[in-house]
């Protein structure tokens, strides 16, 4: 039997294979002057999908020179459309003055597509490269170029503020699937003339848009080359989402610490250029990624710096202890219950043995019920819809926490250290962030559980050794704090003022930003 279907898969992957060289032989040729050949080969391409429209027409009416025009129905705008066939119909008085002239598509695309984005093409790889990618493709018999014409136009959703990334002051717009238009987005805030834009393609068959960004005479030198040469040798089908570029391009691509930055907001992706990084830029998604990444940002919110310095300054160090607490106050309760009972206060001991009194399960067994309890209810008011999951996240954990605790199955106490640290991952900016943490809790909990001190204490290292080990893009990824940057640290734990942060980090070109002596000043008396 296993011969039998090795023999099958054999003559399957052979027949693949003959057909892909088929259609690669096809794709490699150019256009000729008979019209009923390319559009057999087009045909043959494209299957004659449902979607995938020829509208014939004659050139200005003259049967002598019947043409096709192709495109896909949903990618391509038929109003452009119907006006390029309009102006195909009208256009060549020279041809009603000499029935022998033979039009070029040099000559159609010069003359009659003159307002239009137009180029000619020979080969049949670029023509169907363009109808699939929402472009029209002219052919006339006769001519043995095919002509290009840019007639994009679905339909795209609307501009909104990131529901993700929301913030009090500041721009409310957000990305959209639209590359061009999250580029536009970029410019908009940036109108420097070094502000280049690199584009390439990824994916055999997504064909997915790629726009690398940078400020030319900002980024760091080498940045862009060691971003292109990662994107370059992406070899796959089809990129649906930013998370496939992600997970391709990092550095460390088995730790749960995330390297590479992603956003919905068009103002941190302007803020990260101005400091000498790298923006890409993938076509049908919202959410953009910047290199390289320290972990510090995750904790920075663009609050902070919308408004005064001594309030960005107090909410960012209120977000590192709502870090701190989400990672390691359940495991600390955990160990102080467990092991090291002289390190609680003795009122406060006794009020947690009187809570656990009927409680049958140990510390960390109960712990852990709570904290997967928590999850399942956060998951399940993610992926319901939203009027019902906020109701299910908010009365569930009110419910099933109050009857956990009347049942006797889990103590008070673990139901307030268990709620604290769930509020406080809610605090991080970051969402991306926010779960490597709640992942790397249970570690920490369990060796907490089992070992005591020594086990937290291990396993805590083990994580902040791992951290100081990884690099993005040839970054330290706890820069400025390891290696220690002294200009870098006004806009890590605190917010300095801005007149204050006059330089880019370090590994920027063109580090000055501010001028000197911005320091605001009051006005002198009868000045």
């Amino acid at each position: 039997m296993s011969v039998i279907k090795a023999e099958q898969k054999e003559q399957t992957d052979q027949a693949v294979r003959t057909a892909q060289a088929v259609q690669e032989e096809q794709l490699s040729t150019s256009f000729t002057s008979t019209l009923a050949d390319n559009i057999a080969i087009i045909d043959a391409l494209l299957g004659k999908s449902a979607d995938v429209q020829q509208r014939e027409f004659r050139l200005c009416g003259n049967p002598r020179y019947p043409g096709v025009c192709c495109f896909v129905d949903g990618l391509a705008d038929t109003l452009i459309v119907e006006a390029i066939l309009k102006a195909l119909i009208v256009f060549g008085e020279d041809l009603h003055r000499d029935p022998a002239a033979i039009p070029t598509a040099e000559d159609l695309r010069t003359t009659l597509l003159v307002n239009a984005s137009a180029k000619t093409t020979t080969g049949m790889r670029d023509g169907i490269a363009a109808i699939v990618s929402g472009d029209t493709l002219l052919l006339v018999e006769g001519m043995e170029e095919a002509i290009i014409v840019s007639s994009k136009g679905w339909k795209d959703r609307s501009i909104e503020e990131p529901s993700s990334e929301n913030n009090v002051r500041g721009p409310r717009d957000g990305f959209t699937e639209s590359i061009r238009t999250n580029t536009a987005h970029v410019r908009r805030r940036i109108k420097d003339p070094q502000l280049r834009l690199d584009s390439m393609v990824i994916g055999t068959r997504s064909q997915t848009d790629i726009n690398i960004a940078y400020i030319k005479d900002i980024v760091k030198v080498g940045l862009v080359d060691e971003v292109k040469r990662r994107l370059s040798g992406i070899k796959i089908d089809a990129i649906l989402e930013s998370g496939y570029i992600e997970e391709l391009i990092e550095d460390a691509p088995l730790s749960p610490f995330n390297t590479i930055q992603s956003t919905e907001r068009p103002d941190k992706v302007a803020s990260a250029l101005l400091e000498g990084r790298v923006a890409i830029f993938i076509d049908n998604t919202p959410v953009v990624l910047i290199v390289p990444t320290f972990f510090w940002q995750f904790i920075q919110a663009p609050d902070d710096y919308y408004n005064r310095y001594w309030v960005g300054s107090f909410f960012r160090c209120v977000r590192y202890l709502a870090l701190i607490i989400s990672l390691v106050l359940p495991s600390i309760y955990v160990m102080l219950v467990s092991f090291h009972h002289e390190m609680i206060p003795t009122a406060l001991a006794l009020t947690i043995a009187s809570g656990r009194e009927v409680v049958p399960f140990p510390v960390l067994l109960e712990a852990l019920m709570l904290e997967i309890a928590f999850e399942l209810m956060r998951e399940a008011g993610l992926r319901m819809p939203k009027p019902i999951g906020q109701a299910v996240s908010i009365v569930g954990s009110l419910i099933i926490g109050q009857a956990a605790v009347q049942a006797g199955l889990v103590s008070p106490f673990m139901v307030i250290v268990v709620a604290i640290t769930e509020i406080s991952s809610f605090a991080i900016p970051s969402y991306s962030s926010s779960l490597a943490l709640r992942i790397f809790r249970f570690p920490l909990l369990i060796a907490s559980g089992v070992l005591g001190l020594l086990g937290f204490a291990t396993v805590f290292f083990a994580l902040l050794l791992h951290a100081l080990s990884i690099r993005s893009f040839g970054e330290s990824y706890l820069a400025p704090a390891s290696p220690f940057r002294p200009a870098d640290q006004r806009d890590m734990l605190l917010r300095m003022p801005i007149w204050m942060m006059n330089e880019r980090p370090d590994f920027a070109q063109d580090t000055q930003r501010l001028g000197e002596h911005q320091m605001p000043k009051p006005t002198p008396k009868g000045g």
